[in-house]
C-alpha cells in the first residue's frame, strides 16, 4: 500500500452497532449489580435493618435484563422488527432509571424488613440513611436508553443474521394413504401430519 493510500474506515453502522452493544452491556453491568447492593439501611430498635435495591423494586433490573434481550434480538429482525426494538430498547432504559430515582428516596421496603425483624405490624424504620447505588442504576437505565436512541437512529444500517441462520424448508410429504405408509414416511424422517 502507498503512502497516499490509507484504510477504508470501518463502515458507520458497524461501529454504531459495536456502541449499542457496549452500552447496552454496559447499563446491563451497572444496573443489575447496583440492585443486588444496600440501597437503604437504618434501625429496628436495637437492630440493624438493610434493603437492596431488588427488594425496593424488581423493575430496574427486569428491565435491564429486557434490554440485553433486546440487544440480541436487534440481530434477527430488520425494517419496522428493529424499530420496535429500538423503541423498545429505549422504553426500557426509561423506565429503569425512572424506576431507580424512585427507589433512592423509598422507605416502604425498608419498614417492612424493620416490622418483619421486630415481629410488628406497622414499625417503621429509624435513623434511615440511602447510599449511592440506586443512582449508579439511574445512570445504567440513561446508558440503555441512549442504547435505545442509537438502535432507532441507526439500526436500519446495521448488518443482520444471513439467511444461513433460518430454519430450512423441507418438501412436503407425499400423502400416505395406510398405516404402513405413515411408518415408512417416519423411518425417512418425515412428518406424515404437517400439511
Amino acid at each position: 500500500m502507498s503512502a497516499d493510500q490509507t484504510p477504508a474506515p470501518a463502515a458507520p453502522s458497524r461501529r454504531t452497532l459495536g456502541v449499542m452493544l457496549l452500552l447496552t452491556v454496559l447499563s446491563a453491568l451497572l444496573v443489575l449489580t447496583a440492585a443486588g447492593r444496600t440501597w437503604a439501611e437504618g434501625r429496628a430498635g436495637t437492630l440493624d435493618v438493610s434493603v437492596t435495591g431488588g427488594r425496593i423494586s424488581e423493575l430496574p433490573g427486569g428491565l435491564a435484563l429486557v434490554g440485553l434481550a433486546a440487544a440480541v434480538a436487534v440481530f434477527a429482525v430488520r425494517g419496522a422488527g428493529r424499530l420496535a426494538v429500538g423503541a423498545l430498547t429505549l422504553l426500557a432504559g426509561i423506565g429503569a432509571a425512572a424506576a431507580s430515582a424512585a427507589g433512592a428516596g423509598d422507605t416502604a421496603a425498608l419498614d417492612a424488613e424493620a416490622a418483619r425483624k421486630l415481629a410488628l405490624t406497622g414499625s417503621a424504620a429509624t435513623e434511615v440513611s440511602h447510599t449511592g447505588w440506586p443512582w449508579v442504576a439511574l445512570v445504567g437505565g440513561v446508558l440503555l436508553a441512549l442504547a435505545g436512541l442509537l438502535t432507532l437512529r441507526y439500526g436500519r444500517g446495521w448488518p443482520a443474521m444471513g439467511s444461513r441462520y433460518e430454519a430450512p424448508t423441507r418438501k412436503a410429504p407425499a400423502t400416505t394413504e395406510t398405516p404402513g405408509d405413515l411408518w415408512k414416511a417416519l423411518d425417512r424422517g418425515e412428518d406424515p401430519t404437517a400439511v
